[in-house]
């Protein structure tokens, strides 16, 4: 069954059909298709073009038609070029010739653009849950480890002291960034394409607000040329989707270098490593592995996207074809890296006595620096000072915590007795008490607010 073609004398080529078709991929849409056409007939019925009698008829056969499809009971056949065509072929042969009066002042161009933004708001509102899913993995961590802490690293060389606890919610504070994201871009997504026909409108009096609210969108587009190739609310999740790879990706290479012997840190719990086929010792941070290689295929897939899109002439384009095998390859990316991560990091095992041990006392040499700012010292000359006592117990082999007081009065004469007590990892991070810092009592606060965010999402 074709929906178009009474202008042509010639069958199509066998390979054109083949190229042509989409219903490999997007039959996925069937549920979205379907939902579309319940309300469009609805619609149809409530401006008089079609009676109530056939409006039911309608949604009667429509409602089986997605029963076969959530049975797994439809037979795909040939001719169904795409998920419109199967949908509308199968109607036909439950209830007759009252099917032809469905695509009534409809066109393929904002019917899939329906479908699309239809199957798109439940994907963002899944991948949001994963995504909390995974913030409360970490503030579950991060809550177990308020005392632990870890050497802080910028441009992995040991740079300050921190608590773990804050590493850990650095990540909530990306994916709290990718959820408002998703947010917005929902907001974007729910406006209704259907009404706009081919391009031009619809000129039989449908109430597009009305189908906008049986539909659940908040409004309807504004203008039908831009309706029927606006495909921004698809490349924003892509970019969204992308962001969150990035951020995944980022962390799964500090647990994976943090899981190293070298490092010894964090151990991956055994259900989310592998082995290997010749060495019996190994076992492998190969979730993570993946988590960061998945980020390729994401960005992959928005890049695809915005090359299809450039240079595209105004309305619709068969091009557009190709949005949505990126858009289903990015879900369901994300449907199943995410709650491998959140696995990940709940069961994830930390090496205190690891962390501790690989504390160096250079890395309180910005606190040394702030003790000589404290006696009037200007920074910029206490940096410079620090910087050569450091340079003085590296040539000699030894901490700069064993340097003597001379050593230390030899570069400045502020420098007391009192020295010592700087070097304390505890006290250099309680110190760091401003709001976002590392100290127990501010990273208490990030996570009072991080269940706070968690606990409005539970209750939306």
């Amino acid at each position: 069954m074709k929906l178009w073609g009474g202008r042509f004398e010639k069958s199509t080529d066998e390979l054109m059909e083949q190229f042509n078709a989409s219903i490999g991929f997007d039959r996925r849409l069937y549920n979205a298709d379907i939902t579309g056409s319940v309300a469009y007939a609805k619609a149809l019925a409530y401006a008089g073009l079609i009676t109530e009698a056939e409006r039911d008829t309608l949604i009667d056969g429509l409602a089986q038609v997605r029963e076969e499809f959530a049975a797994g009971t439809f037979e795909i056949k040939a001719g169904d070029e795409d998920i419109h065509t199967a949908v509308e072929r199968r109607l036909h042969e439950i209830v007759g010739d009252v099917a032809g009066k469905l695509h009534t002042g409809r066109s393929r161009n904002d019917q899939v653009a329906t479908d699309v933004r239809l199957f798109l708001l439940d994907a963002i509102a899944e991948v949001n849950g994963h995504l909390r899913n995974l913030q409360a993995a970490i503030v579950a961590q991060a809550e177990s480890h308020l005392d632990t802490l870890m050497p802080g690293y910028t441009h992995l060389q040991q740079a300050q002291p921190v608590l773990l606890s804050h590493w850990l919610m650095s990540y909530f504070w990306m994916l709290q960034r990718d959820r408002e994201r998703l947010d917005g871009c929902a907001e974007r997504t729910a406006v209704l394409p259907l009404g706009a026909g081919a391009l031009a409108g619809n000129a039989l009096g449908l109430d597009r607000a009305r189908l906008a609210e049986e539909l659940g969108f908040r409004d309807v587009t504004p203008n039908s040329i831009d309706t029927v190739s606006d495909r921004d609310f698809i490349a924003e999740f892509l970019f969204s989707a992308s962001l969150i790879g990035v951020h995944i990706s980022r962390l799964a290479e500090d647990l994976v270098l943090f899981s190293t012997d070298e490092f010894g840190f964090v151990q991956v719990d055994e259900a989310y490593a592998t082995g290997s086929s010749l060495m019996p010792q190994k076992m492998n941070p190969d979730s993570l592995e993946l988590a960061r290689g998945k980020t390729g295929r994401l960005i992959g897939n928005l890049v695809g996207l915005l090359t299809t899109l450039k240079g595209l002439p105004s309305t619709y384009n068969k091009d557009l074809q190709e949005d949505k095998e990126p858009l289903f390859d990015s879900v369901d990316t994300l449907v199943i890296t995410l709650p491998v991560v959140a696995g990940v990091v709940r069961t994830l095992r930390v090496n205190k006595t690891r962390m501790a041990h690989d504390l160096s006392d250079a890395i309180l040499a910005t606190d040394l620096a702030d003790y000589l700012m404290r006696r009037g010292v200007p920074f910029r000359q206490a940096h410079g000072i620090i910087g050569r006592l450091v340079r003085k117990a590296n040539a000699s082999c030894i901490a700069l915590s064993q340097l003597a007081v001379k050593d230390f009065q030899a570069e400045h004469a502020a420098f007391d007795s009192d020295v010592y007590e700087v070097f304390d990892f505890v006290r250099s991070v309680e110190a760091k008490d401003a709001v976002g810092g590392t100290a127990p009592a501010a990273v208490k606060t990030q996570i009072a607010e991080a269940q706070a965010l968690l606990n409005a999402a539970s209750d939306d």
